[in-house]
């Protein structure tokens, strides 16, 4: 009985499992028809989800004192949003020395965080909050991969040094003639403000007489470039069109004209923009680079 017993529900449990693993074709089909041709390995579509966190009156002080009129914070989002999807966005100060600086970040849905001014606290009450909300995040938010201290102050440091601890990818951002080389050396990677501005005068120029085709086809090259700046090895179709979309959350190929991304791609072959290739194995199609030198 005991046999019987122990060969019937070895059978029983072999039928869930096989039921269990089971797995209806239509959503094997669905989700490589969602996908589309110019889909890379699932691998290649993970993004970074970015913290940013920023030391304003650190900022704004090291750009003014480098002939700059102001901190344009939108320089700083467009290269980020290049990297990944930014998910938090702070700006520590006492906002009332800034007020003009307010309207532009409440804009860029930046959260101004209110820190009371040495008179009141003694201390830098900015660099102590800013440094217990950013390890806060890396404990609480596991999904946040990479942080963004905007800030040329040294005493950061152990700041990036705990986030590196927590396996996290952090980049430094500041003006180059005020920002520490130790808190420079300790970051990941670190971008100076002067090469985001002199990003925006060597945008590239796309001249079309029709205003949305030479709109989305400047849109393709910004993304093209932000992708070769991030050392990309491969440039599928499907990397590009994710980093049109960060940039322009409103893009949709259909609104200039095109059926499908892979036609846009086409078309910015036949006018000797960009050169791509078909991948054999998946059907993608791959930027292999400009026809022409990118300005």
């Amino acid at each position: 009985m005991h046999l019987a017993g122990s060969r019937l529900s070895a059978t029983n449990e072999s039928a869930a499992n096989g039921r269990m693993s089971r797995k209806p074709l239509f959503d094997t089909e669905s989700a490589e028809e969602d996908l589309g041709a110019a889909a890379p390995p699932r691998s290649m579509q993970a993004e970074r989800r970015i913290a940013l966190f920023i030391d304003f009156e650190n900022i704004a002080i090291g750009v003014i004192d480098a002939k700059y009129k102001k901190f344009e914070v939108s320089l700083l989002l467009e290269r980020l949003l290049e990297k990944g999807k930014i998910v938090a966005k702070r700006a520590y100060c006492d906002w009332d020395k800034f007020p003009d600086a307010k309207r532009e970040l409440h804009e860029a849905a930046i959260e101004l965080i209110e820190i009371p001014g040495r008179s009141y606290s003694g201390k830098n009450s900015a660099d102590i909050r800013m440094a217990v909300d950013a390890m806060d995040m890396s404990y609480s938010k596991e999904h946040i991969d990479l942080f963004v201290i905007a800030s040329g102050d040294s005493d950061f440091s152990p700041l990036v040094s705990k986030l590196k601890e927590n396996d996290k990818y952090v980049i430094g951002v500041g003006v180059k003639n005020s920002s520490s080389d130790l808190l420079i050396d300790n970051c990941d990677e670190f971008i100076f403000y002067e090469d985001l501005v002199r990003g925006t005068q060597k945008a590239p120029t796309v001249n079309f007489k029709d205003k949305k085709q030479a709109e989305v086809f400047k849109l393709l090259i910004d993304s093209i470039k932000a992708l070769m700046r991030e050392n990309k090895e491969i440039l599928w179709g499907s990397m590009v069109k994710q980093t049109m979309q960060r940039k322009k959350p409103t893009f949709n190929e259909e609104y200039y004209g095109y059926n499908t991304f892979s036609d846009l791609l086409e078309d910015a072959q036949t006018n000797n923009l960009i050169r791509i290739k078909k991948d054999i194995k998946s059907g993608s199609y791959v930027i292999t680079g400009f026809a022409q030198p990118a300005a």
